[in-house]
């Protein structure tokens, strides 16, 4: 960056020259990059695309209200060799997801009553080698874990390389809900 009002000094042929530079403004630039948790060779991995999944009132009825969001893209990565993959093996996520609370006092909603999800692989993910879990729909599940994703045959789906998936969230309340903001933690774990 030229400061305002530089000099330069220049000799040419014996005679001095001299050149003031003029200032016209400054603007910055924000440069940014998004490095991904590094996969060594010989790994089973999980990584989850970061962000919050937000919930917004979306087919609410009278009696019943009802929000949906999406969860942020989950991806599996394994980059070993099939030959060191026992045989017989196979890998899963599963979610969990604690009650929702409230942040003034509000009562707490039960998940297990309330939330529901539909995993579903995402584009391009081979569908031969992973597939997507089943959909759960709030009350039918959600007391404990909650299959996401499965490989049912890890040496044999390994020559992909990598799977995503995400899932359409539901949460259904009473009408007569609290307000508030209301929070819960859905937790992804990766298991072989």
């Amino acid at each position: 960056m030229a400061a305002v009002g530089a000099t330069t000094l220049a000799l040419i042929g014996g005679s001095a020259l001299t050149a003031v530079a003029a200032d016209y403004g400054d603007d910055d630039v924000a440069v940014s990059v998004a490095i991904d948790p590094l996969v060594a060779p010989g790994n089973l991995a999980m990584t989850v695309a970061s962000g919050t999944a937000a919930l917004t009132e979306n087919g609410s009825t009278d009696d019943t209200r009802q929000f949906t969001g999406q969860l942020p893209t989950v991806t599996v990565t394994d980059t070993r060799d099939a030959a060191d993959i026992p045989a017989g093996a196979y890998w899963y996520v599963l979610g969990s997801i604690t009650d929702f609370t409230g942040t003034a006092g509000q009562p707490v909603i039960d998940s297990s009553d309330s939330f529901g999800w539909v995993p579903q692989l995402a584009a391009g993910t081979d569908e031969g080698a992973v597939a997507a879990g089943s959909p759960v729909d709030p009350g039918e599940g959600f007391i404990d874990a909650e299959i996401f994703a499965i490989a049912n045959e890890s040496a044999a789906s390994v020559s992909q390389g990598s799977w995503s998936a995400n899932a359409g969230l539901k949460l259904l309340t009473p009408s007569t809900v609290a307000p508030g903001q209301y929070s819960a933690t859905l937790t992804l774990s990766l298991f072989e």
